[in-house]
């Protein structure tokens, strides 16, 4: 009979004791049912976010720009001042404005007194009715060219104004375009705005689509796979043309005010929605992806797994994926493949 040392024996129960606690501290896999049902059948395309309400001011006068006021992500206002071009150019176009019209102001007047003295010799006769006419007709020309020199002021006044860049509409400086001491031209982008709250996203579908999509109200549901998020679309609009070299349509899907986080530029994916379907779906977290093997692990009813293979198809809703091929109506799915196959090999083992 071998006699065990009360040490020995002591850690033996202390190992056991402890083995023990970590298998019942070791929760169960979490299950969840292979669902059979009607779901909605949708065209997926790739799309981007754009703002419903944005502008790129440009410059409209030429001058090197000597200050700048908002950079991006600045908030502004409708009407805030932006940047300041130099107006010296403009200033000595409005000055030689008033000097054209101070001119055309004195011709008038002696063309007007000019035109009074030829009446009064007609009147006694002393000049002939044609000479009159002629006097008449140059003060007629010094009254135009009086206008078209005013004209030419307030032209030259508003270029001026030109020179104060401010904003068209409010909202968030998406971009600035032009650094301080630069030279603006006429047309030179300087600063592009967006209307937060108001996105859209702009897809293009093949026209071998659309039949299949206008047969119902157009839907969709707006997808962004980075952050494995959707969006109910508030309305889809197509346009009414194709692209003659794509031979695409553009959709624009309007998506609800406010959506949080949501700015232009970003990558989405809009599913326009065609009638339902029946389809089988399991959870996105139920996929085990290694390589180039996409399988799931199948309940066998015992508290066991089986690894599966699968073929899937396209994301159904939020956290759905569509089975094409490998799994049945009937069946459960392990929802944390990785404990599961942990269980698998500890059984193994045993």
């Amino acid at each position: 009979m071998k006699i065990i040392s009360p040490t020995l024996s002591s850690l033996i129960l202390t190992i056991g004791l402890a083995t023990g606690i970590a298998a019942a501290a070791e929760p169960a896999v979490g299950i969840a049912r292979v669902e059979s049902g009607p779901v909605a059948s949708s065209y997926p395309a790739e799309a981007f976010i754009e703002a419903l309400d944005a502008s790129t001011v440009a410059a409209q006068v030429q001058g090197r720009v000597i200050d700048v006021r908002v950079d991006a992500g600045s908030h502004v206002k409708r009407g805030d001042v932006l940047m300041r071009i130099d107006a010296s150019e403009a200033d000595q176009a409005v000055a030689a404005a008033d000097a054209q019209v101070a001119q055309a102001q004195a011709n008038l007047s002696n063309a007007r007194a000019a035109y009074d003295r030829s009446r009064s010799l007609v009147a006694r006769n002393f000049i002939s009715r044609s000479a009159l006419d002629q006097s008449e007709a140059a003060w007629r020309a010094a009254e135009a060219q009086l206008r078209a020199a005013v004209a030419g002021r307030a032209q030259a006044t508003t270029s001026r104004g030109f020179a104060t860049v401010t904003a068209p509409i409010s909202g968030v400086v998406s971009e600035r375009l032009i650094e301080q001491g630069e030279m603006a031209q006429p047309g030179r982008a300087l600063v592009a705005i967006y209307t937060p709250g108001s996105m859209r996203a702009v897809a293009d579908l093949p026209q071998y689509k659309l039949d299949e999509l206008r047969r119902a109200p157009l839907q969709a549901r707006v997808e962004f796979p980075a952050e494995g998020r959707w969006v109910d679309a508030s309305s889809v609009t197509l346009l009414p043309a194709a692209d003659p070299r794509t031979h695409t349509v553009r959709a624009r899907v309007q998506l609800p005010a406010n959506v949080p986080g949501i700015v232009p530029g970003m990558f989405a994916r809009v599913h326009f929605l065609s009638g339902q379907v029946p389809r089988l779906t399991v959870p996105v977290a139920a996929v085990l992806r290694r390589g180039e093997v996409t399988a799931v692990y199948v309940s066998d009813g015992k508290g066991g797994f089986r690894m599966r293979q699968v073929r899937l198809g396209e994301t159904i809703g939020e956290g759905r994926v569509e089975v094409l091929a490998g799994l049945a109506g009937s069946e459960d799915v392990a929802l944390d493949p990785v404990r599961a196959g942990i269980a698998v090999r500890s059984a193994a083992g045993n």
